[in-house]
Parts: structure tokens; C-alpha cells; sequence
């Protein structure tokens, strides 16, 4: 399968299929509301903005699968991005990103792309960046702040 065969479950219920970026450079992370790291949606929101208009497309999925750190329901983890980081980029129904129940998106990811001791996810905000032609190109861990991702993304989108 090819990223753009899968489809996610989107905030307000409805299935969106991800052959509806194809042709777009992704940036999929998983992400929590009480996490050290929640500060990034100011950095991902910056990436959106300079790149958005050139192809960037950020697909942001909230697990509370470490440390139950975002116990709130969908509405109320968008509310609350919206409202305290100002997000306007997607974002989709909680999901598991590791285990029997690890989201089929997560599954392929993780087996897409090597250099990793572990395929396992191991912290909220780990990264994957994905060129326009659907390939995964990147990962990224959780200490890597957006702003760090920002020239591999020029690299690719230009």
C-alpha cells in the first residue's frame, strides 16, 4: 500500500481519504495537549504559514497513548489548539500510534522509514515528513523542534 490508499478519521466524524493531499509535502505528527512538548503547535503553525501556500499540508494526530496526556475529547483538543495557538492546520480524531490497536497510518509509517533503533513511537510530537510523492522521507523525534525541520522542508517543497 501507498500512503495515499489510507484513510483517517477527521475531528468531526467523517472518514478523509489521504489521496486528497497527493501531490503535497506532509507533515504527520502525533501530538498532546499536556505534554513538555505541546509549545510546538506555535513552531508547526509557523512552518504552516511560510509553507502552506507553496504545498505544506500538516496532519495532526492527538494520541493519549504516554502518560495520558491528552485525556480530552476531540472537540475539546481542538478547541483548545485553536484557542491557545491559534492552529488552522488539519487535525484528526484521537488515535494509537503504537499496540493492537496503532492506527493502520501509524503501522506504515513506522515501516517506511528505517534509522531508527526502534520502529516503536516512542514520545507525542514524533514527526514524519512525506514528499509529494507520497514517500516517507523523514522522522523525526519529539526534541526535535519544528523550527529544526524547517530547512529539510524547503529542501523538498521548492
Amino acid at each position: 500500500m501507498a500512503i495515499y490508499d489510507y484513510s483517517v478519521k477527521q475531528i468531526n466524524g467523517e472518514t478523509k481519504r489521504l489521496s486528497d493531499y497527493r501531490d503535497k509535502v506532509l507533515l504527520i505528527v502525533n501530538t498532546a495537549t499536556r505534554c513538555r512538548y505541546t509549545n510546538q503547535y506555535e513552531g508547526l503553525q509557523e512552518l504552516y504559514n511560510k509553507y502552506h501556500d507553496k504545498g505544506l499540508e500538516i496532519l495532526d494526530f492527538p494520541c493519549n497513548q504516554f502518560a495520558n496526556q491528552a485525556p480530552e475529547t476531540d472537540e475539546e483538543i481542538d478547541k483548545f489548539c485553536k484557542e491557545n495557538y491559534k492552529t488552522t492546520f488539519d487535525r484528526f480524531s484521537k488515535i494509537e500510534v503504537n499496540g493492537k490497536n496503532e492506527d493502520p497510518l501509524y503501522t506504515y509509517l513506522k515501516n517506511e522509514i528505517g534509522g531508527f533503533p526502534s520502529k516503536k513511537i516512542k514520545w507525542n510530537f514524533t514527526k514524519f515528513l512525506v514528499n509529494r510523492n507520497g514517500r516517507v522521507v523523514a522522522r523525526f523525534g519529539p526534541n526535535v523542534k519544528p523550527e529544526k525541520i524547517d530547512a529539510r522542508i524547503k529542501q523538498i517543497i521548492l
